[in-house]
């Protein structure tokens, strides 16, 4: 799979604007994402919606919440409306396929942002964060919080999302290489803070004596810290998360989160309507690959007053 370089993303951020005065912007760009509640979000379709109209586009946004029947309405929405181009973030891996194909046959060129599906030659382009690097790159910072050697708890998100399993992954790649680091409890969570608040108590009762929380993403991080404090556990047991939200910024500025994993989302998601406007006026999006890997950070306190912006670290 492609990697983008800040350098390549870079280049690309300079050329498009060039290439955009070949012809003009004209039309609708639908953007569905998953729930804007969650700020990673909502960040993902207020940057696209935003690239587009600096295109000359108008744009809308909608969310599906992670489910394909409301997704695959959505898409119906945007055939009818004539749309030129659509953004999505897909709700399945594999549930989603279908709504990409019905707007493919509908001649609406479709960009995947964030998530994969489990199908390629659909979608024009397939723009995701390096979730195996980022889940590596965290790993090893949350091993460097907790040390070698004591008993964690893994929070899990939305199975349906094939960035869970591969998060996951990367934190086994890692954390196998530290055999008195033992792994005593797993819960899924679906990416949700309520949700990792409620698993955590679980997992806290089952599981008294552990030394960290390694989390698939940012909202079920933050669960997990108000149940620690709840049950006064903090100080003892470490937490790691992943994402960059706004949130896990302030709690890692509070030494209440050690670390979180910066997808870069304002980036790939600029970058996805960039490639749209490449392909509606030029025929191609102007990358050599569908699927597209973007590189993510490691946010601690040694550089979280980086982050200039939401989901933005100045470097």
């Amino acid at each position: 799979m492609f990697t983008m370089t800040r350098r390549a993303l870079l280049a690309a951020a300079v050329a498009m604007p060039m290439m955009a005065g070949a012809a003009s912007a004209e039309g609708l760009i639908t953007i569905i994402v998953n729930d804007p509640a969650n700020p990673y979000w909502f960040t993902e379709g207020e940057v696209a919606k935003k690239t587009a109209e600096e295109l000359g586009y108008t744009a809308n946004v909608a969310a599906h919440r992670g489910d394909t029947n409301t997704e695959s309405t959505l898409v119906d929405t945007a055939i009818t409306n004539k749309s030129v181009a659509l953004i999505l973030d897909p709700a399945n891996a594999d549930g989603s396929v279908g709504a990409v194909q019905k707007a493919v046959d509908a001649g609406i060129p479709v960009f995947l942002v964030n998530a994969e599906i489990n199908q390629e030659g659909l979608a024009k382009a397939q723009l995701v964060s390096n979730n195996a690097q980022g889940a590596a790159l965290g790993a090893q910072a949350w091993v460097e919080a907790v040390g070698d050697a004591g008993n964690y708890v893994e929070l899990f998100g939305a199975p349906s999302d094939n960035n869970a399993q591969t998060r996951s992954n990367g934190f086994e790649t890692v954390l196998t290489q530290y055999p008195d680091l033992v792994k005593v409890g797993q819960e899924v969570a679906n990416w949700d803070r309520t949700q990792g608040y409620q698993k955590m108590q679980s997992l806290l009762q089952a599981n008294p004596d552990i030394v960290g929380v390694i989390s698939g993403n940012d909202e079920m991080a933050l669960g997990a810290i108000a149940a620690l404090k709840e049950a006064g556990k903090l100080e003892q047991v470490k937490v790691g998360g992943f994402d960059g939200s706004p949130d896990a910024v302030e709690a890692v500025k509070a030494g209440e989160l050690q670390y979180t994993v910066l997808q870069p989302v304002a980036v790939f998601a600029e970058e996805a309507v960039r490639q749209a406007d490449n392909f509606i006026k030029n025929g191609s999006t102007g990358v050599d690959t569908e699927k597209q890997l973007f590189d993510c950070i490691l946010v601690t306190a040694d550089n979280v007053d980086q982050m200039t912006e939401p989901f933005t670290l100045s470097q």
